[in-house]
């Protein structure tokens, strides 16, 4: 599977910013999909994921509310839309994508074996 990210980008605090992830090269629809993020200095942290079939949704708990995963098997995309976007928001932002079917609690603990080549989500004033 390779994914590719697009539409990282300079925003203000408050703003919204929408980036993608388009994936090829396997069954897209039987993929779960997650978004992580790594901000400078940061380990790697799981922002938010959406399991395949049943398409339910998990967040990190500082994002909850704010951020909105969503899959479309058509366009072989993931997206994640970001409102109210914070300066601790700052990241490189990568998607991932998994053939497990993960139980909600375990979702930033699946093996992710496959992984976009990030895009930079600067929040700033």
């Amino acid at each position: 599977v390779q994914l590719q990210a697009s539409g990282g980008g300079l925003v203000q605090p408050g703003d919204s910013l929408s980036i993608s992830c388009t994936g090829s090269g396997r069954t897209f629809s039987r993929l779960t999909m997650a978004w992580f993020r790594q901000a400078p200095g940061k380990e790697r942290e799981f922002v938010a994921g959406i399991r395949w079939g049943d398409r339910h949704t998990k967040y990190e708990d500082s994002v909850k509310g704010r951020f909105t995963i969503s899959k479309d098997n058509a366009r072989n995309t993931v997206s994640l839309q970001m409102n109210s976007l914070e300066p601790e928001d700052t990241a490189v932002y990568y998607c991932a994508a998994s053939t497990s079917n993960p139980a909600l609690s375990a979702f930033s603990a699946v093996p992710y074996a496959y992984w976009g080549q990030g895009t930079q989500v600067t929040v700033s004033s």
